[in-house]
This record gives C-alpha cells, sequence and structure tokens, in this order.
C-alpha cells in the first residue's frame, strides 16, 4: 500500500472559465474523504477558492499547466500555497474515467501519495524579467522580417543594394534608401555620392545596383516599413531600459554570464530570465540540460532505437 506523504491536498482541474477543486483529506491510499467545488476563473471567485481552502488547513495544491489558464490561479494562490504546477503528460487519468471530478480527484490522489514532480516556475521577479525579455525578442523578430520586406521590395523592382552593402540598414544604406522613396526624381549617381566610408569604394557597383524603378505604390509601402522599424527601434529601446533595472540586482552575475565567450548582455539576460539565479531548484546539471530540451532522452523497444517526438522536460 502506497504511503500518503500529504494528507489534506487540493486538486485543481484547470479550464478557460471555471476550475474543479477536489480537497482531499487521506488516512491512507484507500480512506480518504473528498469535497468537489467548482469556481469560476474570476479573481473573486478565486479569492473564495483561497479561503475555503485555508480554512480547511490546506497548504500544498496541485494543477496541470493547461495552456495559459493555470496563470490567474496561480498568481492568486502563490503567496498562501505550495503549488505543484504538473506536465499534463504525468497526470493522466485512466482511459474511460475522464471527467472534471475525476481529473481534480486523480490530481489530489497523486499529490497526497507524493507522486507528481512539478514544473519549475521561476519567482516572480524572475517571471517579469522574463515577460520583458521574451518581448524584446518578439520585437527584434519583427524588426528583422520587416527589413527582410524591404529588401524583397527593393529586390522585386531591380534595385540590388543588398547585394553590394553589407549592412542595407546602415548610416548610408538607410539613406540611399530614403533618397529612393523621396518625391524627387532619382538620380542614381547622386544617390550612390551619399555611400560612407569603405562603401565609397564600391560606387560604380552601387550606380549599377540601382538601376531599377520604384512605383508610387512601392514607396509607400517602404515608407511605411521605415516608420514601423522606428516605432519598433524606440519599442526595443525602451524595453532594454526596463530590463537593465530588473537585472540590477543580478549584475555581478550578468557581467559573469556576459564574460563566457559567444555570449553577450543581452544573452546573458536572457539566460537568467529562463532559467533564474537559483540553481538548487535543478537537481544536476544533466536536469537542467534536459529541462532546456537539450539532452537527448531514450525511446527504445526491443533493442531498437526510436525517433524522439518530444524533449524529456518541458519548461513553463
Amino acid at each position: 500500500m502506497l504511503k500518503v506523504i500529504n494528507p489534506v491536498v487540493c486538486g485543481l482541474d484547470v479550464h478557460k472559465d471555471s476550475v474543479k477543486a477536489c480537497l482531499l483529506k487521506a488516512k491512507d491510499s484507500q480512506k480518504y474523504k473528498d469535497t468537489l467545488k467548482t469556481f469560476k476563473t474570476m479573481t473573486s471567485d478565486l479569492e473564495k477558492l483561497k479561503a475555503w481552502l485555508l480554512e480547511e488547513g490546506c497548504t500544498k495544491v496541485a494543477m496541470e499547466s493547461t495552456g495559459k489558464h493555470w496563470i490567474p490561479i496561480y498568481n492568486v494562490l502563490e503567496d498562501s500555497f505550495e503549488i505543484t504546477l504538473a506536465n499534463a503528460r504525468y497526470v493522466k487519468n485512466l482511459p474511460g474515467r475522464k471527467t472534471d471530478d475525476n481529473d481534480a480527484r486523480w490530481i489530489a490522489k497523486l499529490l497526497a501519495l507524493g507522486l507528481i514532480d512539478g514544473s519549475f516556475i521561476p519567482p516572480k521577479d524572475i517571471r517579469e524579467l522574463r515577460d520583458l525579455t521574451r518581448r524584446r525578442q518578439k520585437l527584434v523578430n519583427m524588426r528583422s522580417s520587416e527589413k527582410s520586406r524591404l529588401i524583397d521590395i527593393l529586390r522585386s523592382n531591380n534595385i540590388m543594394i543588398s547585394s553590394v552593402a553589407s549592412d542595407v540598414f546602415g548610416v548610408s544604406g538607410m539613406a540611399i534608401i530614403r533618397e529612393l522613396i523621396s518625391d524627387d526624381e532619382p538620380d542614381t549617381q547622386s544617390i550612390a555620392n551619399l555611400a560612407k566610408r569603405k562603401l565609397r569604394k564600391k560606387i560604380p557597383e552601387l550606380i549599377e545596383s540601382l538601376n531599377g524603378h520604384l512605383g508610387n505604390h512601392q514607396k509607400i509601402l517602404i515608407k511605411e516599413i521605415l516608420e514601423h522599424l522606428d516605432f519598433l527601434d524606440s519599442q526595443i529601446a525602451k524595453l532594454e531600459e526596463m530590463i537593465d533595472e530588473k537585472c540590477e540586482p543580478f549584475k555581478e552575475l550578468v557581467d559573469i554570464i556576459d564574460s563566457h565567450p559567444g555570449i553577450d548582455k543581452i544573452s546573458a539576460q536572457s539566460i537568467i530570465a529562463e532559467i533564474g539565479t537559483d540553481m538548487e531548484v535543478f537537481h544536476s546539471a544533466a536536469h537542467l540540460a534536459s529541462w532546456c530540451g537539450l539532452s537527448p532522452g531514450n525511446n527504445e523497444s526491443a533493442g531498437k532505437k526510436k525517433a524522439l517526438t518530444l524533449p524529456q522536460e518541458t519548461n513553463i
């Protein structure tokens, strides 16, 4: 008979608009009393869930990491309970018994018996830093996509500046592009003379690369892209200021990671945002590598190794 490790627990079956809670009070794996209640995911109802669990003397709660639906519940319960956020793959109920009540009860039983391994949830300050670094990465990706679109428009109209200039969006490249979309009739010679420094050695190639034609339609598109790029640059700059402020308590650690070859300050900040600063939450270096999806798993049967479709661990 399995030994009950946590005698008073709560299992939560989380949905978008509701959460089924099973309060389980167990003496052993066969003798237990459960109470089921349903709450809405509005904050006022989640506060009622919190008050009920505290009144019943419950200190441990478990739930699946279902999409983003677990986050509002976690936000309300975080300060008052020890929360285990379980990978849904590891807490599946037995086939043919799937109902909301049974799912909540099953999660509660597994928690009572100590059979649930929780996902890594960093503390609030690290989660906030993670929001900022991930947002920065999304904006950087958007900026790269917009730059690619602009180059595609130029090349589609026989303007091959990207084949001559190593950085189309440097000082020289931007000056040339802005002159190309001006209302004046373009003069390839004068536009090419806008080149600075090393690019001036390529003026003959530049003149040839500018031998195309941009219509009003393409000029309007390019102007909109440039405006969007300016906006993205300003947003990224603001985010970087906020990230630097958030990383101030970890400045020494950021500098140490930054000193590693191939890692810059931005990468160092992102690493801290993803794995936090407390390595005690990972059992070993191998566990951390597995959590990051960098450790190969095993899928072997009858001496044959099969392809893996999922990493050993998943992160939140």
